[in-house]
């Protein structure tokens, strides 16, 4: 494709990597990915990086969800590249699978590689569809992002209010989060579920001056109650001692630490923080990987007093797309790989809602607004670009993540 023609239709030219299996064909089509056989679209994740687990889940799960089916007798090619969570990497990874001709982009991993995805794909008008993450920049009713998840706001809201109801004070909340974009969504959320209850101006205030830092991975550290940690590092030490900073100067402990971050930097600080003698509850995003961040924490002899909120159902729910999901995917069936799935079947239910000739435009038009029941699972398009507002906590007990309800609240803190 030439790189300077942007939003116009473009011949099709097949690389010499994606000729394995799909014939050596010259491809015309009215919309990029499109020929009268198959429909392809693209995928940009972490597959040989930290949080690789998280990249072959996504990928599992739709590739799980794509086989088999056809949209107007074409089957679904998904192809991925990896970015090993590195938002340069993405970049130029990103243009390839535009050169190369992608109907869509599906399932990206990662909040810091979609701020740099995104602006590309808005470009050349290529729709970024059921992205994993969470973050406030896909949430902005932009044309072309359509959201699966709850977001990062409705996840750290959920864990906070439950903790407050159960008897924790706003000022016992900290947190710790990567340095940049997913971790400052974090703490936008944080600063949201705070901001209602009294007495936290001066939270708010330091929290505001957190987020205010600009530049590539500022300082964060000893401004307030978060410490941070780079991206793709496993260090822990500076961003405990800026808790530990932060509970000196308020005299106050963190009883509730909210963390944002990949699973092997979470589950390492976890256990840092134990060998420090601190018993502090964690929570953890969906991002984090629930699954990858269980072993994590077992690698590293952490039993219990971690928890994560989750973005689907109960891997053990009875519905008819959780069951298609378990058959599908059999020993990859997790967390990750099942929003996957379900990225990968909304994705079919909105295409083979367009009638007549496939576009990205008619797509787009049949997401927005549109409600649709994937066996038994409501996607609401309604008013907003996000399908599903479901969020729900889990706690690790017993090298596993169990449902928690309310006495387990009360209980812990």
């Amino acid at each position: 494709m030439n790189q300077h023609q942007r939003k116009i239709p473009f011949v099709v030219s097949m690389m010499g990597s994606l000729l394995i299996g799909l014939g050596a064909t010259t491809v015309s089509a009215t919309e990029p990915g499109i020929n009268p056989d198959w429909i392809r679209v693209g995928g940009v994740m972490d597959l040989e990086g930290h949080s690789r687990g998280l990249g072959l889940g996504m990928r599992a799960g739709i590739e799980a969800a794509f086989s088999g089916e056809r949209v107007q007798g074409k089957r679904i090619e998904f192809v991925t590249l990896n970015d090993s969570y590195s938002p340069e990497l993405t970049v130029r990874q990103t243009r390839k699978l535009l050169d190369q001709g992608v109907f869509a982009m599906v399932g990206n991993v990662g909040t810091p590689t979609a701020q740099q995805a995104l602006p590309i794909l808005d470009e050349y008008n290529v729709p970024a569809f059921g992205f994993f993450t969470g973050a406030g920049l896909l949430r902005t009713g932009k044309e072309g992002v359509i959201n699966y998840r709850a977001s990062y706001i409705q996840e750290t809201a959920a864990v906070i209010d439950s903790a407050i109801q159960a008897g924790l004070r706003p000022a016992e909340v900290c947190a710790y989060v990567q340095n940049d974009a997913y971790g400052m969504a974090g703490v936008e959320g944080i600063k949201r579920a705070l901001r209602s209850q009294p007495g936290t101006g001066k939270i708010i205030e330091k929290l505001d001056d957190i987020l205010a830092q600009s530049g590539d991975a500022p300082s964060r550290n000893g401004i307030g109650p978060v410490g941070v940690y780079e991206r793709n590092t496993l260090s822990s030490s500076d961003g405990y001692q800026s808790l530990k900073k932060w509970e000196t100067a308020n005299e106050s402990k963190c009883r509730l630490v909210v963390t944002v971050g990949a699973y092997p930097a979470i589950g390492r600080f976890a256990a840092y923080a134990r060998g420090k003698g601190d018993n502090w509850l964690i929570s953890a995003v969906s991002f984090t990987g629930t699954e990858n961040l269980g072993e994590t924490l077992d690698q590293f002899g952490v039993r219990d007093r971690v928890i994560v909120t989750q973005v689907v159902p109960p891997l053990d729910a009875d519905l008819p797309i959780l069951n298609d999901a378990r058959k599908a995917l059999g020993a990859q069936y997790n967390y990750v790989s099942l929003e996957g799935y379900i990225v990968g079947k909304l994705f079919l239910a909105i295409m083979n809602r367009v009638e007549g000739d496939i576009t990205r435009a008619k797509f787009v038009q049949e997401a927005r607004n549109s409600q649709f029941d994937l066996g038994g699972l409501l996607m609401d398009l309604t008013g907003d670009n996000q399908a599903s507002d479901l969020v729900s906590v889990t706690y690790f007990q017993d090298k596993a993540f169990q449902p928690m309800d309310a006495g387990l609240w009360s209980r812990m803190l």
